[in-house]
């Protein structure tokens, strides 16, 4: 995915794409409904609805996509997204048991602690990897507790080739859960769109405008079909790549394209690969609690980094209607024929939110669109106004009155620079004395 991604951009964007943990809950979903077809068909149209709207982006520009998703409906997505993979972490951390593991328990509390404290206290690199340790220390306790099984490893080839699943090859492509995860694509759209902001910001280059927002999202695009194609899940941009960058000031494309070309060659290591999968839930679900929650806090961080107002009521019914609904288990299914369509949870907490934003109008949008206008009525008056007052000057100011302008700013400087004179004689005298 990232070699698409580079190549889309033209070299000029030094991004990592990678998983993204917003499709979890989604593609588990069309999967319970449609098997792998219905999964792999959903991950395959988020990359055309990518493709599509930076097809949108480059004849019209982005201005409508800010406008169809502000922040008072992207941070509720986000947060619903985290919060509705909370009850995987407490399953996979044993506290949902009738029966409680203390093993369980203990390594899921370890891996979480581990990964707490790396994040709050530690510095440099180690501060930018805190999942990764955390995994990696939960995962040598594990051992130690003999919840491992190495069978897989020993059985496991050195080379082999993943396990790929082609449309009409490994599976007939279905459309039946199809909107359980397009949606989706609005809400990583818009992440998509934040980091390459951050990075940009980090390496002084306008990503944006150069290579340019519709050239990221087709490659990004691009990259999501193909790896839906091959049964893989749907990309996206990761922050944690703008942190290493920001912290080690290497923003360069070529190393991108080496960590690309490593991580594929890492998925045909078969004893690696194995050696992942020995990995125990119980330190997946501990390290999970502060993930999730991360996620969720992100949808806040949202809200709050762009002042969204709680006192105005439409943004108390477009959060609160979102929320609701996104985490209450909602669903509607629409049957035509022999097709049915479910849109439920996370789905539709979208449509209902981005159709709200966009119907409800408190009166405070209202007069700011009618003063609008008005400013944009009197603009050129003003201009016009500003521009004879500023010949007028021009015409009054007498040789005479230049002189004397001049005169009185080579006043002023002096005077200042007597000013530092003395501070500096007042703080020799000072240490003197000391």
């Amino acid at each position: 995915g990232t070699l698409i991604y580079i190549l889309c951009t033209k070299g000029k964007s030094p991004v990592y794409l990678g998983s993204s943990f917003a499709f979890i809950t989604p593609i588990a979903a069309a999967y319970a409904v449609g098997g792998i077809g219905g999964a792999m068909t959903g991950v395959m149209a988020v990359g055309l609805v990518y493709v599509i709207v930076a097809i949108i982006i480059h004849f019209v520009g982005k201005d409508w996509l800010e406008k169809l998703l502000p922040p008072v409906v992207i941070g509720p997505m986000i947060m619903i997204i985290g919060l509705g993979l909370a009850p995987s972490a407490i399953n996979q951390t044993g506290l949902a048991a009738e029966i409680l593991d203390w093993k369980v328990i203990l390594v899921a509390a370890f891996s979480f602690l581990v990964t707490t404290i790396v994040m709050t206290k530690a510095k440099g690199f180690i501060k930018v990897i805190p999942f990764l340790i955390g995994i990696a220390s939960g995962y040598v306790l594990a051992v130690i507790l003999g919840l491992v099984d190495f069978t897989p490893v020993l059985e496991a080839s050195w080379f082999s080739i993943p396990d790929f699943k082609f449309p009409f090859a490994s599976y007939k492509p279905t459309f039946v859960a199809l909107m359980t995860i397009v949606p989706i694509a609005l809400v990583t759209m818009c992440e998509h769109i934040g980091d390459h902001t951050s990075l940009g910001n980090i390496i002084d280059r306008d990503l944006i405008k150069d290579p340019g927002l519709d050239r990221t999202l087709l490659g990004d695009g691009i990259a999501t079909f193909v790896a839906g194609a091959i049964g893989g899940p749907a990309n996206t941009t990761y922050g944690e790549n703008t942190s290493v960058v920001g912290m080690t000031k290497v923003a360069s494309v070529k190393v991108i394209g080496l960590a690309a070309i490593i991580a594929i060659c890492i998925g045909f290591l078969g004893k690696f690969t194995a050696l992942v999968s020995t990995i125990p839930n119980a330190v997946l679900g501990g390290v999970s609690l502060l993930l999730y929650g991360f996620i969720a806090v992100n949808g806040l961080k949202v809200l709050i980094k762009n002042s969204v107002d709680f006192e105005i009521p439409k943004n108390v019914v477009v959060a609160s209607s979102m929320l609701v609904l996104g985490l209450g288990g909602a669903a509607i299914t629409i049957a035509t024929g022999n097709l049915s369509i479910t849109i439920s949870g996370m789905t539709l907490a979208s449509i209902v939110g981005i159709l709200l934003n966009l119907f409800l109008r408190d009166k405070e949008e209202v007069l700011v669109g009618e003063s609008t206008n008005v400013r944009e009525d009197n603009s050129e008056s003003i201009k016009e106004e500003l521009l004879m007052l500023k010949n007028d000057i021009k015409e009054e100011l007498t040789v005479e009155l230049k002189e004397e302008l001049v005169d009185a700013i080579n006043e002023a400087i002096n005077e200042s620079k007597k000013v530092k004179d003395s501070k500096k004689e007042n703080k020799k005298s000072s240490k003197k004395t000391k």
